[in-house]
């Protein structure tokens, strides 16, 4: 293995996927995803097909008892409801972590990720952690972070691997351009924090991507209970 990618089934972790087969082969790429106790297993369903499509090696690891004591909207045992708008309408109301902030999730996610890395000799981990319209919904997400992480990361695996997070000065519709040019099948994925048959279009995540794809030019191809014009 050369690249580990932390793989959630969604836009980011997608063309991070993309850009890492397209570096690399599909032989010489992990991806993992982690099951956290969601309310639903779409993202898990999309991570399936996503790796067969790329015909890549696949791993999924439970950590769900970790946060079992977390009250992030979420999570299937959370009695918060997952909130509708975008994440400068939610931050505006607030000014703790948005009530989707999973504990350190990306810290988590990235220690775990580091050991497997090790365990298979595998020297990059990618992960897409971007901006958002706020710059400040999730702060495990921020540059500042990324900073940290990858250099404790890469002192603590002695030297041997190196965290590779090529979002995070970007935001979701320049990540689409890119995917677009890398034929990521976005058809595929899943963001919606809701695990009906469509994505709501209503939560954050749904908003953000739509909006993306419109300022691309095109229409998300995935199907919404609600879509929004571009703008708005």
């Amino acid at each position: 293995m050369k690249a580990i990618v932390l793989f959630s089934g969604g836009v980011d972790s997608t063309t991070c996927l993309a850009l890492a087969v397209d570096r690399f082969t599909n032989k010489e790429v992990l991806a993992l995803s982690l099951y956290y106790g969601q309310k639903h297993d779409k993202e898990l369903q999309a991570s399936k097909a996503i790796a067969n499509y790329y015909n890549i090696e696949h791993k999924i690891l439970d950590l769900k008892e970790i946060f079992e004591g977390s009250s992030c909207s979420l999570l299937k045992d959370s009695n918060l409801e997952i909130p509708i708008g975008s994440y400068k309408q939610q931050l505006e109301k607030t000014t703790s972590p948005l009530s989707t902030y999973v504990p350190y999730r990306n810290g988590l996610f990235l220690s775990v990720a580091t050991s497997i890395a090790l365990s298979y000799n595998a020297s990059y981990i990618y992960y897409g952690a971007h901006q958002d319209e706020t710059s400040s919904a999730y702060p495990d997400t921020s540059k500042e972070f990324n900073q940290a992480i990858s250099k404790a990361i890469y002192l603590g695996s002695g030297k041997q691997v190196e965290v590779i997070a090529p979002f995070v000065s970007q935001t979701k519709d320049q990540i689409v351009k890119k995917g677009l040019e890398l034929k990521v099948p976005y058809q595929l994925t899943w963001s919606c924090y809701q695990g009906k048959n469509k994505a709501c279009g209503k939560c954050a995540t749904c908003i953000d991507r739509q909006k993306a794809f419109l300022k691309n030019g095109i229409k998300d191809p995935i199907e919404y209970e609600v879509r929004i014009d571009e703008g708005k």
